[in-house]
């Protein structure tokens, strides 16, 4: 697939992003995705104030993924009333975060997937660093 350019039609669309999501979704072995049918993912152009606001960051090209809900670990059957949760995948900094790196799209969409996941299993951003940086 072609790196992203200043008006091109070549670069990915939310459609793009999304076919590239659920494929990696498809791709987790299926004890997690059994976990995930109720997840909705969604792509936008950048995160909103809100957004931004509940993760401490400022800058909109700094995200390039959220996840918006009760993660497992928290969740009971004593709780009703939850919307159900969301994957958001943010496409203008998530193709920038892809322009200077050296792997294909469907890798960094992949990676932003798995991470985002795992907030989903109850994970820290912490703990997914650690994960992320042991050896294979």
């Amino acid at each position: 697939m072609p790196r992203m350019s200043e008006d091109s039609d070549q670069t990915p669309d939310a459609a793009t992003i999304e076919r590239l999501a659920h494929a990696a979704v498809e791709r987790l072995p299926a004890a997690f995705r059994d976990h995930l049918v109720d997840v909705v993912f969604r792509v936008q152009d950048f995160a909103d104030e809100e957004m931004l606001r509940a993760v401490g960051v400022a800058n909109p090209w700094n995200l390039i993924g959220l996840y918006h809900g009760r993660p497992l670990t928290q969740q009971s059957v004593w709780i009703s009333g939850d919307v159900p949760a969301i994957i958001s995948l943010f496409r203008l900094p998530l193709l920038h975060a892809w322009d200077k790196r050296h792997v294909s799209l469907e890798e960094m969409v992949t990676h932003v997937i798995v991470h985002e996941v795992g907030h989903h299993f109850g994970f820290s951003d912490s703990d997914m660093h650690a994960i992320e940086n042991e050896p294979s």
